[in-house]
């Protein structure tokens, strides 16, 4: 499947920092996008500052692409009316817009902790049901569930990529399980947009890390290359962490966690709700 024009929302955050350089050594035109300022890289390469908070502001940016890579949304656990806002309402916004604009393949993302709470035993395919760690996983599962509803219903092609750690390098004991390396991050993002008959898939990015929790995917055709037991033994803790046999989500399957960053806060004129 040819790819020339490529529209990446969410560029200056963490994975679409790593994927403007090697996109654009494939692409000829990669347009980033974010709400924060970016500066050019490369003669191929456009930037947009604007936060496509409407339908109809994402088709002014996506209008003659090939596909999109839809990172932009909110990070990690938060109220549920944010993740709402910028998870959910923004990614059917961004697939309403290739729907209309005839922008036929979409790449999502997805994330590891729309199964979090399996125990980290137990290795999990795409195929399983979500168990969610927490807030943040279940606005990821409605986004899964938005890209099947695009596909299913209008025939658009839609990869979710449930996105692993990404880290230069593991460092901390989950991350033997969860490590997705910068080179495979971005395999794993070249196949998602390039992979012919596709429709709709659901698939792990993860580094084929030796303890890792999750089945990798054939469908996309791409097999990671990097482990992250190359780095075990500059990790205290690893062998204590395995053996007590936590959730995959680790720390962002704890009740606290939810609790500090989604659930415990007062609204701002002191009254309870």
């Amino acid at each position: 499947m040819t790819m020339e024009t490529v529209v990446l929302t969410g560029a200056a955050g963490r994975v679409g920092s790593v994927l403007r350089e090697p996109l654009r050594r494939r692409l000829s035109r990669l347009i980033s996008v974010d709400r924060a300022p970016l500066t050019v890289q490369g003669p191929n390469e456009e930037v947009r500052q604007t936060s496509l908070t409407g339908i109809e502001d994402v088709m002014s940016v996506i209008r003659g692409a090939d596909a999109v890579v839809h990172l932009a949304g909110v990070p990690d656990e938060a109220p549920l009316a944010d993740l709402l806002e910028g998870n959910v309402l923004g990614t059917h916004h961004v697939l309403e817009a290739a729907r209309r604009t005839g922008t036929k393949r979409v790449v999502l993302a997805s994330s590891n902790r729309l199964t979090g709470c399996y125990p980290a035993a137990q290795t999990v395919s795409p195929h399983l049901p979500p168990r969610p760690d927490g807030l943040y996983g279940v606005s990821k599962v409605a986004v899964e569930a938005l890209g099947r509803l695009y596909a299913d219903k209008f025939g658009m092609e839609v990869v979710c990529l449930r996105i692993g750690s990404l880290e230069h390098e593991p460092s901390e004991p989950r991350h033997l399980a969860t490590w997705l390396s910068p080179r495979d991050c971005a395999g794993f993002i070249w196949s998602a947009l390039t992979r012919p008959d596709i429709t709709f898939t659901a698939a792990y990015a993860v580094s084929a890390n030796t303890r890792r929790f999750w089945e990798l995917d054939d469908q996309l055709g791409y097999r990671p290359q990097d482990d992250a037991e190359v780095y075990a033994d500059r990790i205290p803790g690893a062998t204590q962490y395995f053996t007590g046999d936590p959730l995959q989500g680790g720390v962002y399957a704890t009740a606290d966690y939810t609790l500090r960053h989604a659930l415990d806060r007062q609204p701002s004129d002191g009254s309870f709700c």
